[in-house]
């Protein structure tokens, strides 16, 4: 039985903050898109943008979704989030923004613990498909 092998390029854009490490913002391999890591970074200047669990919840994905938007998907292409918060107390503020953010009807599986961020509140990567197909 032949291995299937997918090529894999990387996801650049601007729209989002630069890679702080050796690490890409993101990649496609596959169907798949594969977001690194995202904090509440500004694009522009790639500091950190104070505020509340929510603020930086929705700019969290604001930042997955500009490097979504480059492969050509989604969140609602979105199948898998894993989410960090630096004080797991926030995760019902957490939950109740990220609700607002992905809209259909059948939700992301996601995974969501504490961590020990610095100077941030949430984190988040995902795992998205880029060619939907009928169900």
């Amino acid at each position: 039985m032949g291995m299937i092998q997918w090529d894999k390029s990387e996801i650049i854009t601007r729209n989002a903050p630069r890679d702080t490490g050796p690490y890409s913002q993101g990649l496609i391999a596959g169907p798949f898109v594969f977001v690194s890591g995202q904090g509440p970074l500004d694009p522009d200047t790639g500091e950190i943008v104070d505020g509340t669990v929510e603020e930086q919840t929705i700019l969290t994905f604001k930042n997955i979704e500009a490097i979504l938007a480059e492969a050509g998907a989604t969140l609602q292409d979105v199948v898998k989030v894993t989410a960090h918060l630096q004080d797991i107390n926030d995760f019902d503020k957490f939950s109740q923004t990220y609700e607002t953010l992905f809209t259909d009807s059948i939700k992301p599986v996601r995974t969501t613990v504490g961590s020990q961020l610095v100077g941030i509140k949430v984190e988040a990567d995902v795992i998205a498909i880029l060619a939907r197909s009928p169900v």
